[in-house]
């Protein structure tokens, strides 16, 4: 395809969602939630299907020498084909966030003044490997009223195509316009520069992927994005501390799983307790493998621990998303400390306190500008389902609008009602 063609096809695309978008907006909850119960027992009764679209995918990408964890990424087994037709069944049986009207007031006038929830309209949505984010963005966008275009990585493009078309058919089914959600089938690069250049047609971009992806989209796009950059998720373990649950916390947080954005990757300890809880801490760190890139002081206490994997901390250390069994370790003085430290090199995402203090974890959760700030819990908490949000299209860092784990509310905008019996501004 020419880049005329393309710029052709995604306009179309673009049309068509802007047209489909009005009919989901003003969809029925009933019909909304049948369409997801229907997509739900098509990924089950088309699983065979599935897999052997899936399978064309995992083949190519083997052949192509891509690395092992990137395959498993890519794969639709029966389990995870399980799980997003239950997370189907899940945002079905949750309440509809649409037409709730909140905040109506009386005015002297005599009007009544609230306001109601709507969808965004369109969204696109850019991301990597996991085919089951196209049933997941899917799913949020039925239930949230919106139309969406998606773009899902060519690795997947076999697999993303077959499950695109099982959702068009559930929309099909339940009376709500296919196109509705509509997958980019093209892999070029191209689709996704005009993709994100459609201001007439898209109202926000979300990119799901790794960082370059992401600050490309950010860098291009002339439509709003949500998105994160970085996890540069901290602890810190405050001066006042029940050691055996900020020992616990903290392995947690780092070790119960390296890749995610929500790991900690920062850890900050004040002096009043560096001793104990480093010489614990460090302890569980060598035992799993995990390097420590320290400052002066946390490096004098933790090479006193048998074991431990040490190394000294650069400037560009506090600032970094590891992704991997490092961290970085420094002592503070202070929490005012601690809160400075993480709103300087933090990227906005996570960020936990460790203490007994309550005037302390009170003013962590004021100081701190983060998206998600925690008091005695591990960072690894920070995703929309162990929000309650049933799922999520994302986590956004950006300070409007959308703000931590997006799910359904975060699709959607508030727009101003008033209600009257003839009232006229006098």
């Amino acid at each position: 395809m020419t880049a005329a063609d393309i710029h052709a096809t995604m306009d179309h695309l673009g049309v068509a969602a802007r047209a489909a978008s009005r009919a989901m907006a003003a969809a029925s909850t009933a019909a909304k939630n049948a369409a997801l119960t229907e997509l739900a027992r098509l990924l089950r009764s088309e699983q065979a299907a599935l897999q052997a679209a899936n399978e064309k995918d995992v083949s190519v990408a083997t052949a192509a020498g891509l690395a092992a964890p990137l395959v498993d990424r890519l794969k639709l087994t029966d389990k995870i084909i399980d799980t997003v037709a239950e997370g189907c069944e899940q945002i079905a049986a949750m309440p509809d966030p649409i037409g709730e009207i909140t905040n109506l007031r009386r005015r002297p006038s005599g009007i009544s003044v609230g306001q109601m929830r709507v969808p965004l309209g369109v969204f696109g949505m850019i991301y990597e490997s996991r085919p089951n984010v196209t049933i997941e963005a899917a799913s949020l966008a039925i239930k949230s009223g919106n139309a969406c275009i998606l773009r899902g990585g060519s690795e997947a493009i076999h697999s993303n195509v077959a499950l695109a078309q099982l959702v068009q058919r559930a929309l099909h089914a339940a009376g709500l316009p296919p196109d509705g959600v509509q997958l980019v089938q093209t892999t070029d690069r191209t689709a996704v520069g005009r993709l994100i250049a459609m201001p007439q047609y898209v109202d926000v971009i979300i990119p799901r992927g790794g960082k370059s992806l992401i600050e490309r989209i950010s860098a291009e796009a002339k439509v709003p994005v949500i998105k994160h950059l970085d996890g540069n998720c901290h602890v810190y373990v405050d001066g006042e501390v029940d050691l055996d649950l900020a020992v616990t916390v903290t392995d947690n947080a780092k070790t119960q799983k390296y890749s995610p954005c929500n790991a900690a990757e920062s850890l900050l300890v004040h002096e009043a307790v560096a001793l104990a809880f480093l010489a614990r801490i460090g302890a569980v760190f060598a035992a799993k493998g995990v390097e420590m890139r320290c400052d002066a002081k946390a490096h004098a206490l933790l090479s006193k621990v048998s074991g431990t994997k040490l190394a000294d901390a650069t400037e560009a250390d506090w600032s970094e998303e590891y992704l991997a069994p490092i961290i970085s370790v420094k002592v503070v003085a202070s929490l005012d400390e601690a809160i400075a430290h993480i709103n300087r090199y933090g990227s906005q995402h996570t960020d936990a306190i460790l203490t007994t203090n309550h005037a302390h974890a009170m003013r962590f959760l004021r100081e701190v500008d983060s998206a998600s700030v925690m008091v005695n819990a591990s960072t690894r908490f920070a995703d929309g389902f162990e929000y309650g949000l049933g799922a999520e299209i994302g986590i956004s860092t950006d300070k409007f609008h959308a703000r931590g784990p997006v799910g359904l509310e975060g699709l959607t905008s508030l727009k101003w009602i008033v209600l009257g019996q003839g009232e006229i501004r006098q």
